[in-house]
């Protein structure tokens, strides 16, 4: 464990983690394209998902759809998320909500694949079936946590 908070402390004296404390641009501009990422992540994640919950009609164009924007939302929140980490990744490391939030973020993930492995043949059908239900539930419970304990980071 201690190495993992050395990495955290050199993270955050990196020039990234300088730069994002020392400008008066960088960090807020992070903070503002995260909050666009997840909106594009999540936004598109949940309607599909509710989609899959509803078990009405094809997915195929829906999944061509909506993929494009949940992945380029992913990426987004990545790279931001990896800017605002690095202002204070020694301590924002230790914080419970970041830890939930990653947690989450991590079980939304494994869901996506596991949905997408099991279930992706399904997409070119008309009816998706009942077993993917509960895997598109718990994708939309566990994105809607990653902002919920996103947003409680910075009150714990």
């Amino acid at each position: 464990m201690e190495t993992f908070a050395s990495l955290m402390r050199d993270y955050e004296q990196s020039g990234l983690g300088v730069a994002a404390r020392s400008t008066t641009w960088l960090y807020p501009l992070a903070n503002l394209i995260h909050v666009l990422g997840a909106a594009l992540l999540v936004g598109a994640i949940a309607v599909f998902d509710i989609q899959v919950l509803r078990r009405e009609g094809s997915l195929r164009a829906l999944a061509r759809a909506t993929l494009p924007v949940a992945i380029l939302g992913l990426v987004i929140q990545l790279v931001s998320g990896l800017i605002l980490l690095s202002a204070e990744a020694s301590t924002i490391v230790d914080n419970g909500a970041f830890r939930f939030k990653m947690l989450m973020l991590l079980l939304g993930l494994i869901n996506v694949v596991v949905f997408h492995w099991r279930f992706g043949h399904f997409l070119q059908k008309e009816a998706t079936p009942d077993m993917a239900r509960p895997f598109a539930a718990i994708s939309l419970g566990s994105w809607v946590l990653v902002l919920l304990a996103g947003r409680a980071i910075a009150y714990a």
